[in-house]
């Protein structure tokens, strides 16, 4: 057991760690290549702090452990609302927005309902998952939308709008199109000084050659022993998932957001936290639900996920009051994840 113990830290601190080089290594790359900042943002800087859930729930789909990928992208929300801007308010009085809550915030509303309704018939089948994984696309490009198009609107009806007519596919081309344009016209200009680049290729090539071995393994090794101590504790590898492997990937969340909120960029904190939400409903469950159709548990039905939503509404509200995160609320995020905890345990004997 000790053995097995140790596998799991070595295999999440492979991911967590993974993860990070990973990103810088190929946000790197991208950019020796001449790759835009756009498209470096849209593919790696949006799903970076996600690549932990990402790479564990695509492991546990492949081991076709639902409760695994179920459990992970749950328990990451709610970790990532109750405890991770619950530490960070307490560290300092986080600073909030408007956008926060009538765009970023509705749509994560909206995500956590819609998964929800989808969960009923008690599974996410491959035709959802690629419904999600277009929405996850078509918020992305949504954010880079020309916010004056949409004053004195809501914005999160114009995202469903935006979605239903397809309008993402239009900014995909134009985006990618000023991205090569624009490399295009500046890569005469920068002469010299791309060849100079250029010889630090080869390193950047191995740091994301071992990162990514670092973060497959990582995340092999990780789930395996999350499921030998399911079976070992003999506990459904839904409760796994909501504890053990939800809270092992958040670090990623954590530690951005503790660093945020030191420095005094609450909006950062929150917006990291808001996005990792978002993503892991349509991106990582979207992806995992389509390597392997996903089964739903009657404890996700009836008490995870609900709670999910219940504390994405209490954020919400935290958010609107004063404009401001404060520290009393910080500590009733605390609580409320505290309570999570305590239902779950007694939960898990009636499921």
């Amino acid at each position: 057991m000790l053995s097995n113990l140790i596998v799991l830290l070595i295999g999440l601190i492979l991911l967590v760690k993974g993860s990070d080089h990973f990103v810088s290594s190929a946000s790197a790359i991208a950019k020796r290549f001449g790759v835009s900042e756009f498209i470096i943002g849209l593919t790696l800087v949006a799903v970076g702090t996600s690549i932990p859930e990402l790479a564990s729930s695509i492991a546990a789909s492949l081991s076709q452990s639902s409760g695994i990928v179920i459990g992970n992208v749950v328990g990451s929300n709610i970790a990532n609302i109750a405890l991770i801007v619950g530490c960070a308010a307490i560290i300092a009085v986080v600073k909030t927005e408007s956008d926060m809550l009538k765009r970023d915030g509705y749509i994560m509303l909206f995500a956590s309902t819609l998964f929800l309704l989808l969960a009923f018939d008690l599974q996410i089948s491959r035709v959802e998952a690629v419904i999600l994984v277009l929405f996850y696309v078509a918020y992305v490009f949504f954010l880079f939308e020309d916010k004056s198009k949409y004053e004195n609107k809501s914005y999160f009806r114009e995202f469903i709008r935006y979605f239903v007519k397809f309008k993402y596919v239009g900014s995909m081309n134009q985006r990618i199109r000023t991205g090569v344009s624009n490399h295009k016209s500046s890569k005469s200009q920068e002469g010299q000084e791309n060849k100079k680049e250029l010889t630090g290729i080869y390193k950047d090539l191995l740091i994301l050659a071992i990162s990514g071995i670092a973060v497959i393994f990582g995340a092999k090794y990780f789930v395996d022993e999350a499921i030998f101590f399911a079976h070992l504790f003999q506990v459904p590898d839904t409760f796994i998932g909501v504890t053990l492997v939800a809270v092992g990937t958040s670090l990623p969340e954590l530690m951005v957001t503790i660093s945020a909120a030191r420095k005094g960029y609450g909006n950062i904190a929150i917006g990291n936290v808001i996005g990792s939400n978002i993503t892991n409903i349509f991106l990582v469950l979207g992806i995992s639900a389509f390597v392997f159709p996903l089964e739903i548990t009657g404890l996700s039905i009836m008490f995870t996920i609900p709670f999910m939503i219940m504390i994405s509404v209490v954020l919400l509200w935290f958010i609107n009051t004063h404009w401001e995160i404060r520290r009393i609320e910080g500590i009733a995020l605390l609580l409320l994840y505290l309570i999570f905890l305590i239902l779950l345990f007694r939960f898990d004997v009636a499921f």
